[in-house]
């Protein structure tokens, strides 16, 4: 199988299609897979660690306003599927996939000129403009969310297949328990929330955290924080402006990023975190209870249409950006923790929105499509 895969930009576009690539090798070893990127994105780290080989077109989002800039942007998007198209004659590809943003409609044209079969995966609930665009078209369109499926009208082959994902639904022994709680310095006394907001961390997130933790209102229950890489440093100095050591704070683990997230998520009893695609995928995989506070800034407002599928099966609550306070976020927390049941109940719902075998059943439609 010769296969293109068109991802930039974010790790919510890229991690999909390296999961799929992965995938295809398993299957079929003999294989041959191009990414298709632009020289800006996280791709050129993600794309050539994952061992996968990546070309560049000049593909740009193009936003609504008008101005020079946007011009430029626009043109050079529109030679870009040129770009796309020569390198798609020389591969030679049986298939192009496509995992939404920008990228995707100038790869996807090209492959409609060549008459290329195209697959387009959204991970979201609210499709992206670029998967409307090119699902009119597509051989088949493959979906994160049932929810996504009514707001694409068009498309032909409609199939919910889930989101592919590095967490897997392995649970943890009791000794794992152990160890991974001894690594984080925390106890068993207490329950567990778990902070985070993306590889990047989340500003909204860390400043409701900090008014927590500098008025001591979580006696009753331990903070697991990445804070992201970018954010330590500056977390770090707000609160010492507070005589308040990061390193040494009561019920409270503080770090830049966590490497072995699904064993944190797996230990921790509740989630507090934005509301992407991927997160929704693994939160639900682990069956884990949530509190969502969507990007507000997001394409589409597509995570809070992405919190709001967890929300309607009773396995997440909701806080606003603009309604976010530490000490609106510290009541919702302790109202949860304090309910073992409903907690336990919240998991197994969560549960609910969880697909099985999706890597496998995102390759067998590859082959469909190639058919």
């Amino acid at each position: 199988m010769r296969v293109v895969i068109a991802a930039a930009g974010t790790g919510g576009h890229i991690n999909p299609g390296i999961a799929i690539a992965n995938k295809i090798m398993e299957k079929e070893p003999d294989s041959k897979i191009l990414f298709i990127g632009t020289d800006r994105g996280l791709e050129n780290d993600l794309v050539p660690r994952a061992g996968y080989e990546l070309k560049h077109i000049d593909a740009y989002g193009i936003n609504r306003k008008i101005n020079f800039d946007n011009l430029k942007r626009l043109y050079k998007t529109i030679k870009s599927v040129g770009q796309a198209k020569k390198i798609l004659e020389e591969f030679k590809p049986d298939v192009m996939f496509g995992t939404g943003g920008y990228i995707c409609v100038s790869v996807g044209k090209a492959a409609q000129k060549l008459n290329i079969p195209i697959v387009l995966h959204e991970s979201n609930a609210y499709p992206g403009v670029a998967i409307k665009i090119l699902s009119k078209k597509a051989k088949k369109v493959l979906l994160g969310f049932e929810d996504a499926k009514q707001r694409l009208p068009k498309a032909k082959d409609v199939i919910v297949t889930g989101t592919p994902s590095k967490i897997t639904e392995t649970r943890i022994t009791k000794q794992d328990v152990i160890r991974i709680k001894n690594d984080l310095k925390i106890t068993n006394d207490l329950p567990l929330v778990l902070f985070f907001g993306g590889s990047q961390g989340a500003r909204s997130i860390n400043e409701a955290l900090i008014g927590i933790i500098s008025n001591n209102l979580n006696n009753n229950y331990q903070i697991v924080w990445a804070v992201g890489k970018g954010n330590f440093d500056d977390v770090k100095n707000e609160l010492k402006e507070k005589n308040i050591n990061i390193d040494n704070i009561k019920n409270t683990k503080i770090l830049p990023y966590i490497y072995n997230m699904q064993e944190v998520m797996e230990v921790s009893n509740l989630i507090v975190s934005r509301s992407g695609a991927m997160t929704i995928t693994e939160i639900s995989t682990l069956g884990k209870p949530a509190i969502f506070i969507p990007f507000p800034f997001a394409t589409e407002n597509h995570q809070e249409y992405n919190a709001r599928v967890l929300e309607k099966v009773g396995a997440a609550k909701i806080i606003l950006d603009k309604d976010l306070t530490y000490i609106k976020l510290d009541n919702m927390i302790k109202e949860l923790i304090s309910d073992k049941q409903n907690l336990a109940e919240m998991g197994n719902k969560a549960k609910m929105v969880a697909k099985n075998n999706v890597a496998d059943n995102i390759y067998e439609e590859i082959k469909k499509a190639i058919k």
